[in-house]
Order: structure tokens, then C-alpha cells, then sequence
């Protein structure tokens, strides 16, 4: 017969692999619920209903307690530091224009490598050199140019 701590043990790998699976930050918590019992069952002779009761009470709390300040912790800036840094680094480069710009229209642009889009206040040219003057969007997708 297996033993109980271990059963417990299991159960909590088989939700920590549903919770990499599914990410929701849920059900890490009653993977801790499980190996505390686990933990209990192997140190004392508890009964199957009071192991039940204990995983499902220390999961509970565990979740109540920890999940806002998990979710603070692991999810992360949308926008880090990194990606400031870059695109701070092009604002004042030169780039060339590789579709046409237009107010209120925006158009292409290729700068250190890669293509963005551009808005501009005027018409410019396709194949003109334009100097990047600022972000545009909020999302460091879209820059704001003026002709060289």
C-alpha cells in the first residue's frame, strides 16, 4: 500500500503540472496545500478526513493570503526598462523613410535595422531621411519624425 504523504505528494506535482500548463497563479497554491499535508501525514498518524480537511484548509489560506502579492511579484512591467533604453536610443538617429508619410497618415520607417511606423506633421517622400524627434505611442511602436 502507498503511503499516505506520498499519495499527497503526488497530488501536489500533478496540480503543479496543471498550473505550468494553465497558468492563473491558482493552483500553485494548492500544490503548497498538498505538500503540507503531505509534510503532516509523514511526521503524524492523521486520519484521511482531517488530511482532506488540512490540504483543503491550507490551500484556501494560502491563496487568500498570498495570490496579490504573487501576482505583483511574478507578473512582471509590460514595458521594462530594456525597451525604454531602446527606444530612447533612437530618438535623434537619422532613419529612411520606406513609406510615404502623410499627416494623420502614418507611414513606414526603417531605423537601426528594423521597420516602424512614423507620423509626421507634413508629407514626406518615400526614400527621404527624416531624424526620429520622439516616441508617438505608447506601446514604442510608432515614432514621431521630421525631414533631415
Amino acid at each position: 500500500m502507498i503511503s499516505p504523504f506520498l499519495v499527497w505528494f503526488l497530488i501536489g506535482v500533478g496540480f503543479l503540472i496543471a498550473e505550468l500548463q494553465a497558468p492563473g497563479f491558482i493552483l500553485i497554491f494548492f500544490t503548497a496545500g498538498c505538500w503540507i499535508t503531505s509534510v503532516v501525514a509523514w511526521l503524524t498518524d492523521i486520519s484521511i478526513t482531517w488530511q482532506i480537511v488540512l490540504s483543503i484548509v491550507s490551500s484556501l489560506v494560502l491563496l487568500v493570503a498570498l495570490r496579490k502579492f504573487g501576482i505583483k511579484t511574478f507578473k512582471g512591467d509590460k514595458i521594462s526598462s530594456v525597451d525604454e533604453a531602446m527606444a530612447d536610443a533612437k530618438i535623434g538617429k537619422t532613419a529612411l523613410v520606406t513609406r510615404a508619410i502623410a499627416p494623420h497618415v502614418p507611414g513606414e520607417i526603417k531605423a537601426m535595422g528594423s521597420f516602424w511606423r512614423a507620423e509626421a506633421e507634413m508629407e514626406i517622400a518615400e526614400g527621404a531621411a527624416v531624424v526620429i524627434e520622439s516616441q508617438a505611442s505608447q506601446d514604442g511602436l510608432t515614432y514621431k519624425v521630421r525631414p533631415v
